[in-house]
């Protein structure tokens, strides 16, 4: 454990790897900010969004696929050195952001920024788990969790506020004083490798090689509308590179997806749990502020400051999932977690144009405590059924799961909303001017037109929510299967 051995006392620990999942959490959001300021500097039409759009796509696939291959590599040569290698490549990768002279270049940057950047939240859990007691597990993981979701959260806040003082570049320059001070904080740890464990450097790129393809295919709206074979053919190449992986780990000695992992009922609904989060987060994130910039007639800041009554309170859920699971156990937390989102969000399903306060705060406030509150008890239920030489392993196949979750959901998000928008406004015609018609009466038709299309697209927008809540509602059934064990000390972390 590193507890007995640290030359810092927890408290700071915590917020070393606390700090270093905020920070490398910022460049997953913050771009949104600096997108149009980005393309204006590199001369990037707006006719070519969906190529800059990449710059966003680049930094969250490296954020994925490299991590649990690094966190492997963390177990095996220890999680304070491979921490500082992380950081190193991090800042290696945001230099050459700073410095983009063209989007090829700048995409290939974030890309590198984001395989060091990613290895941060399950490295640091990892950490944080060996530094605290065993009873302590859920606080740890909530406050390495809870730094990574106020990271996300404030990403775009931070950008605009660098944008308006320095310049888009500074962003990504000002990343490099603060891994430094992370980075020399680490070497007071003392790091322990695991001499007996290997890396399996052949599974880990098959590993890549699965998540990069699948992602791709997930990422497809075609793969909901069945307009285009490209995700079927994307995610056939996946399951053939999954099924490589599958025979090359059953081979290995030291395999980098331990058959023990899977055999875990409690490691394998962590995942699933975590999947279907993913699903409804990125759901609601997507629909609140797209509805109130659109029929609610909000400015765009507006539309941010209604999502951060959701997103502002995710940290503050997390840090109270983490002690309440030393006193109750994760099925309930998880439960009671999930059950809060879907209120949340299906009270929300039923906004009328004129919402306002306390509905709107209430409403958000709760959906966002829920999202917090499952963030503990999901990895500590993980973590609970893994040795310790595959923490950081474990940790990073359950971050994978939300990433893929939100990958999946967005692309259900565009393709069923561009049908469902059809459906909805199937019987509205645009007026045009009819010979004879006076301008009172076209202003009317105009009117109804105007009215019919707002009713449509906020019953479309009522129907994300209720998608969003539901899938938390389907999150509780692998929740209530977990098998609850209580611990010496009041852990109540899941059994096998």
């Amino acid at each position: 454990m590193l507890g007995s051995r640290r030359n810092l006392p927890a408290p700071m620990i915590l917020t070393v790897v606390g700090l270093g999942a905020f920070i490398t959490a910022l460049d997953q959001t913050v771009v949104v900010t600096a997108l149009p300021s980005v393309m204006l500097d590199l001369k990037i039409p707006l006719s070519q969004l969906d190529r800059a759009s990449w710059i966003i796509t680049a930094y969250l696939l490296g954020y994925t696929v490299a991590m649990p291959l690094i966190g492997r590599l963390a177990d095996v040569y220890g999680y304070s050195r491979v921490y500082q290698v992380s950081l190193a490549v991090f800042c290696i990768g945001t230099v050459l952001v700073a410095v983009s002279a063209n989007l090829e270049w700048m995409v290939g940057a974030r890309v590198i920024q984001a395989v060091g950047g990613g290895a941060t939240v399950p490295i640091g859990m990892a950490i944080a788990a060996s530094a605290l007691p065993r009873r302590q597990l859920g606080l740890a993981l909530a406050v390495v969790g809870g730094a990574a979701e106020a990271g996300s959260m404030l990403g775009p806040a931070y950008g605009g506020a660098i944008i308006e003082l320095l310049g888009w570049r500074w962003i990504f320059w000002l990343n490099v004083p603060q891994s430094a001070v992370i980075f020399l904080a680490l070497l007071w740890l003392p790091n322990q490798p695991n001499r007996q464990a290997r890396v399996d450097y052949l599974g880990g790129t098959l590993l890549v090689g699965t998540l990069v393809v699948l992602s791709m295919a997930l990422s497809r709206g075609g793969l909901f509308t069945l307009s285009s074979p490209q995700p079927f053919i994307l995610g056939g190449v996946g399951l053939v590179l999954a099924l490589g992986l599958v025979l090359v780990e059953r081979r290995v000695q030291h395999p980098l997806l331990a058959p023990m992992l899977f055999r875990s009922v409690a490691f394998v609904l962590a995942n699933v749990t975590q999947l279907l989060v993913g699903v409804s987060l990125i759901i609601a994130m997507v629909t609140i502020p797209l509805m109130a910039n659109t029929v609610m007639g909000k400015d765009p800041l507006t539309g941010a400051l209604w999502l951060l009554r959701m997103t502002g309170v995710i940290p503050v859920g997390a840090v109270a999932g983490g002690l309440l699971l030393g006193k109750g156990g994760a099925r309930p937390v998880v439960v009671i977690g999930l059950t809060l989102v879907a209120v949340g969000l299906l009270l929300a399903s039923n906004w009328g144009l004129d919402v306002g306060e306390p509905e709107l705060t209430m409403h958000l406030a709760l959906a966002g405590f829920g999202f917090g509150l499952v963030i503990a008890p999901i990895l500590a239920q993980a973590l609970s059924v893994v040795v310790t030489d595959y923490r950081a392993t474990a940790a990073s196949l359950v971050v994978v799961a939300r990433m893929l979750g939100m990958t999946l959901g967005l692309a259900a998000l565009s393709a069923w909303g561009v049908e469902q928008f059809h459906v909805l406004t199937a019987g509205l015609e645009l007026p045009l001017p009819q010979p004879g018609e006076d301008s009172q009466a076209l202003q009317a038709r105009l009117v109804e037109y105007q009215a019919g299309l707002n009713s449509a697209v906020l019953s479309l927008f009522h129907n994300f929510l209720r998608v969003a809540g539901g899938v938390a509602l389907v999150a509780i059934l692998p929740a209530l299967a977990l098998r609850v064990r209580r611990e010496e000390g009041g852990t109540g972390i899941p059994a096998a």
